[in-house]
């Protein structure tokens, strides 16, 4: 009997299958490396001032912190919102704090400038502040329609003294927080109160809060101004903490009109 000439239709199946079938695991591999490469690749530090600068923007509260502890912490209104573009790209924030009661009137107006650390630093975010040279045409900067606000360019141009700068790194793997940072250990020079130079030290949560202290020291290092419990914690605005009306922190408003406020960093100018 001859034998049949020309190949197997069952092996050429199985080898075209087992072929599509590396096809298929190369593809797989080479997708899986290069979505790999994709979520690891290293975050710059431009990337975390536009969070830094983000984080800092928004309205946010002191509530929950007041109604622990009235005797050393008010409700603070916090509201922060973009307000220029440098040449070199840094984000120029207007800030204003106010008590929650009386937003239209803040008693502390700043220009906050956010960019990434200079190379030579080992920082990631630098955020300055710098007081503005026509504060009263600031007050409400953010409540008002963009076509009610100064100009980019007029908020350049308003941009005054500097005040403080704070270098943030990112926070270690476990912490509440995803920046935190403070100003050199000299601090920088201040005059409110009897004070010699100040410092400051901010953190910012994964849930959007933002804890500030600043405080005040003499030449001898004592403390004459600024929280002596620990930072003010910001939380972003809720309807409750819009709307709900905490008898209490109604009655301590009221006296502090009265009296001087003492052991808040948040009032001193």
């Amino acid at each position: 009997m001859g034998t049949e000439s020309g190949s197997d239709p069952e092996s050429s199946s199985n080898g075209w299958s087992r072929a599509r079938g590396l096809v298929v695991k190369t593809l797989v591999l080479i997708g899986g490396a290069l979505l790999i490469k994709r979520l690891t690749k290293s975050t710059t530090r431009r990337d975390h001032a536009r969070v830094v600068s983000r984080s800092l923007t928004g309205e946010k509260f002191t509530r929950d912190q007041a109604s622990r502890d009235p005797e050393n912490y008010f409700n603070i209104r916090m509201l922060s919102c973009p307000a220029a573009e440098m040449v070199d790209g840094s984000e120029v924030l207007y800030l204003e704090q106010a008590f929650w009661r009386t937003p239209q009137k803040p008693f502390r107006q700043r220009l906050y400038m956010v960019k990434p650390c200079p190379k030579e630093l080992k920082c990631d975010v630098e955020v300055s502040s710098y007081a503005i040279r026509d504060a009263e045409e600031y007050k409400n900067f953010c409540d008002r329609s963009k076509d009610q606000r100064p100009l980019p360019e007029e908020v350049i141009g308003d941009i005054g003294e500097h005040l403080t700068t704070i270098h943030l790194n990112c926070c270690d793997r476990g912490k509440r927080c995803l920046y935190e940072g403070s100003t050199s250990p000299g601090g920088f020079p201040n005059s409110w109160n009897g004070a010699s130079y100040c410092t400051s030290d901010l953190a910012i949560l994964k849930n959007n809060e933002i804890h500030l202290c600043d405080r005040g020291f003499d030449e001898n290092r004592n403390q004459v101004w600024g929280p002596k419990e620990g930072p003010y914690e910001f939380k972003p605005a809720t309807s409750s903490s819009i709307n709900e009306n905490l008898s209490a922190l109604n009655i301590l408003y009221q006296s502090s009109i009265e009296k001087p406020i003492q052991g808040s960093l948040i009032l001193q100018d």
